[in-house]
Order: C-alpha cells, then sequence, then structure tokens
C-alpha cells in the first residue's frame, strides 16, 4: 500500500491551495478516506472526511465552508482544495486511508500560511 501526498507550500493569508493524495496497493473505490493535520506543538485532527462513493463528506468546524474533500476513484486519488488560508492551518497534512485495522497514512506535505 502507498499513500502519498503533494500539493504543499507556501501561500498568504487568504490565499489556496489543493492537496493531492495519490494511492496503490488496494481498491481504493472500497474505503473511505480522510485528510488530518498536525500544527506544531499540537495534536494530530481530522479535518475531512469522505466516503468509498463519495456521496457523503464531513468536516471538522474550523474548516467548514473553506475546504473541501473529493475523490476520484479511476484515478485512486483524494483532494483537499483549501480557500480563504489563514496562518492557522499552517501544518503537515495528511492523508489517511481507512482500510481495516490501523490503516495506511502518508509521509505528509506541509502548508504554511503567512499572515
Amino acid at each position: 500500500v502507498q499513500v502519498v501526498e503533494s500539493g504543499g507550500g507556501l501561500v498568504q493569508h487568504g490565499g489556496s491551495l489543493r492537496l493531492s493524495c495519490a494511492t496503490s496497493g488496494f481498491t481504493f473505490s472500497n474505503y473511505a478516506m480522510s485528510w488530518h493535520r498536525q500544527a506544531p506543538g499540537k495534536e494530530r485532527e481530522m479535518v475531512a472526511h469522505i466516503i468509498n462513493t463519495g456521496s457523503k463528506t464531513m468536516y471538522a468546524d474550523s474548516v467548514k465552508g473553506r475546504f473541501t474533500i473529493s475523490r476520484d476513484n479511476r484515478k485512486n486519488t483524494v483532494y483537499l482544495q483549501m480557500n480563504n488560508l489563514n496562518p492557522e492551518d499552517t501544518a503537515v497534512y495528511y492523508c489517511f486511508a481507512r482500510l481495516p485495522g490501523p490503516g495506511y497514512w502518508g509521509q505528509g506535505t506541509q502548508v504554511t500560511v503567512s499572515s
């Protein structure tokens, strides 16, 4: 199983980024996926979740209305569109494949929002 994030970077307050998470080694369309983030000195938190079909999503209150999770089951990829970013969104963002057992984490991608 491979879970590989990309798309992070440095962006100004109010800007946008789109993260991608490419996967392989499992039947992507069978499993829910989620995005999490961890800021320095803080615990990792879930920011968005999407079920296997893509028909249902969930968001942390802190990102509702600004972030959108989506997936392309033909490309085995999940996305996180992040708009109106603010410095509090600065963190390492991780993709998580919700397979049976402990699941699989990607290596993370850094998002830094300047004020």
